[in-house]
């Protein structure tokens, strides 16, 4: 499945309402934030806390551009918590943080603007 970050593009095809529950999307807290000089890409490791259904997932997200190290814990993210695990350089990531692309191709978090509870799923 090739998928395209360009905003100019159409919008994928049809899909029915049990094909978008199939896809989990949580939001979950940034516990810890730290360099990942091994990713091909410029990118940080993350701990992300989902709340006690989910738990504590890592994350690689590709985020070098419009946030620091520093920033990131305490925020609240969004990531689909279903995908299988992969292995990223030399560590196992285990979500999908989301985010959009800003007019360069940078990825912007997809992220609440008020704070809720960690674990609650997307609808």
């Amino acid at each position: 499945m090739h998928m395209t970050h360009d905003a100019a593009a159409p919008a994928a095809e049809t899909i029915d309402f049990g094909q978008f529950l199939a896809v989990d999307i949580r939001v979950g807290t940034i516990l810890e934030a730290l360099p990942f000089p091994e990713a091909r890409k410029p990118a940080y490791k993350l701990l992300i806390d989902f709340g006690p259904a989910i738990g504590k997932k890592r994350s690689s997200a590709q985020i070098t551009e419009h946030y620091t190290l520093e920033e990131l814990p305490g925020t609240q993210v969004a990531a689909v918590v279903n995908f299988p695990p992969r292995q990223i350089g030399k560590m196992m990531s285990e979500v999908l943080t989301l985010g959009f692309p800003d007019a360069e191709g940078k990825v912007v978090l997809f992220r609440p603007t008020v704070t809720v509870p960690d674990g609650g799923r997307l609808f």
